[in-house]
């Protein structure tokens, strides 16, 4: 019985540490790479740091994840761009592997994550403010400006965070219209307008 017990104990506590995978070097170089100055740079948020979001987009989302940039293989960071047109909004959603660290830099933001009690905690953010999504939590980002963009920086603790958007998840990946039609308490016309709406 204390072995069961022991070993229980030991499997939550190696559950709760899931992450990025450690590495057994100072860092990770993929085949056929180089690994010099160049290797460790990522130029690419360089147009997205200042600027709204191109192409009449309302929101734009600019990575530096393991994907973007394969130095962060194994070291358990990433940043993101993030822009949004006037009354832009960065819909629901989560990162599955790690806690999000915001940090607004142009415009004025309002936040806010649903935790596992169904509370919602909200903050309008200006230049300068910083605020936390906890890990795997649902969360939101909207520019409550009219007229101007906003531009914000979020930091994951993990190379590649993921993101699960709620409206592409739910009405956008083949669950059943009539699953969610009753899940929301709706009819199917609606929840397939819906659908369109979000795989157009």
């Amino acid at each position: 019985m204390s072995y069961l017990l022991v070993a229980t104990v030991f499997a939550l506590i190696l559950s709760a540490q899931a992450g990025d995978p450690d590495i057994t070097s100072d860092f990770v170089v993929p085949p056929g790479t180089e690994a010099d100055a160049n290797f460790f740079t990522f130029r690419g948020l360089r147009q997205s740091i200042w600027n709204g979001p191109k192409d009449g987009n309302a929101f734009q989302a600019t990575k530096a994840t393991q994907v973007e940039f394969p130095a962060l293989t194994g070291q358990s960071v990433s940043i993101a761009v993030l822009q949004f047109a006037p009354r832009g909004l960065n819909p629901p959603h989560t990162h599955p592997r790690s806690a999000e660290l915001l940090i607004v830099i142009r415009g004025t933001l309002r936040v806010g994550f649903v935790d596992s009690n169904n509370k919602l905690y909200t903050q309008f953010l200006y230049k300068g403010d910083v605020f936390v999504f906890p890990k795997g939590l649902v969360h939101f980002q909207a520019n409550v400006d009219s007229a101007y963009p906003a531009v914000a920086i979020s930091a994951f603790g993990s190379a590649n965070a993921g993101t699960v958007s709620l409206p592409k998840t739910l009405f956008g990946s083949g669950i059943y219209d009539w699953l969610l039609a009753q899940s929301f308490k709706t009819d199917v016309g609606t929840i397939d307008k819906i659908i369109a709406a979000n795989t157009a």
